[in-house]
């Protein structure tokens, strides 16, 4: 198959959203796990968001003047999130998968990027494959939880909306447990309305830019988290991931009701440094 690739632009929503749709529908289905996007719409105004971002770089593949395939970097801190990345399934089987990531590792290498993160579905063992030849290091086991909102408080944390007075604040947070701040998210989630903070002894202790596939979490310790996971008025799309080994969070989440929807792997190449607290990845990183 000759596939031509350039930039992704806003026209190409449509059918690069059209494709996602159909093919993390049809990977899923294959191992009896519901799909990411509910229907084609959800997906199309995601790959709407993205191409409308001037801090991801797009890269779409063309087929006889169709679209086949596409791959994201997200790219707007030190390191880069990939994905999603799409192949039409009826155009798999054609190294596709591996053209386009190696693209956005040769983006991220000319913009000295301190690593490259992403997270696949556990079941998809040619993902996983393909990963790993590339470089990339299995760093978490990750369960995606959902379910109904907790509505509950923990004594002696308090969870708010963040203002942008507090991304100082959570910078430090997310320095202190990663290495690294996730400056860019964090501002796009406040101009978003989405982000949240948990004080405790007077100063913020955790944020949060979401509790949902696309938002992560940081604490000081597993009680932040608790109280921003119990505040969180919903779980956005197929919900929040949570690192299985984190024993005492996973049981308090079961425990209070929340299910595991599926089974994914945080995946690394470049900078990474073993968490010194309490995180919750998003499907990026």
């Amino acid at each position: 198959m000759h596939v031509t690739f350039r930039s992704g632009t806003a026209a190409d929503a449509q059918a690069c959203g059209r494709i996602g749709y159909e093919a993390f529908k049809a990977i899923a289905e294959q191992h009896n796990f519901p799909p990411d996007f509910p229907t084609t719409e959800v997906a199309i105004g995601l790959y709407a968001m993205i191409l409308g971002r001037s801090d991801i770089f797009s890269i779409v593949g063309e087929h006889d003047g169709q679209i086949v395939c596409s791959n994201f970097l997200w790219e707007g801190d030190a390191i880069a999130g990939v994905g999603p990345i799409t192949v039409l399934p009826s155009a798999q089987n054609a190294s596709l998968g591996n053209r386009l990531m190696q693209s956005v590792l040769d983006r991220a290498e000319s913009r000295h990027q301190a690593g490259v993160r992403l997270v696949q579905a556990a079941y998809h063992n040619r993902s996983l494959s393909l990963y790993t030849k590339l470089g990339f290091q299995a760093r978490e086991p990750l369960a995606t939880l959902q379910g109904r909102p907790l509505n509950t408080e923990l004594s002696g944390y308090r969870v708010r909306q963040a203002s942008v007075n507090d991304l100082e604040a959570c910078n430090v947070v997310c320095r202190t447990v990663h290495g690294h701040d996730r400056r860019g998210e964090i501002t796009q989630a406040l101009v978003d309305g989405s982000a949240t903070v948990v004080e405790h002894g007077g100063r913020i202790t955790g944020y949060a830019t979401g509790l949902g596939f696309f938002g992560h979490a940081v604490g000081r310790t597993n009680e932040e988290l608790k109280a921003l996971i119990g505040a969180a008025p919903a779980f956005p799309g197929p919900g929040f991931l949570l690192p299985t080994r984190n024993t005492e969070l996973l049981q308090w989440c079961l425990h209070h009701g929340l299910r595991i929807v599926q089974p994914m792997t945080l995946m690394s190449l470049g900078l990474y440094q073993k968490p010194a607290g309490s995180f919750l990845p998003s499907i990026l990183y």
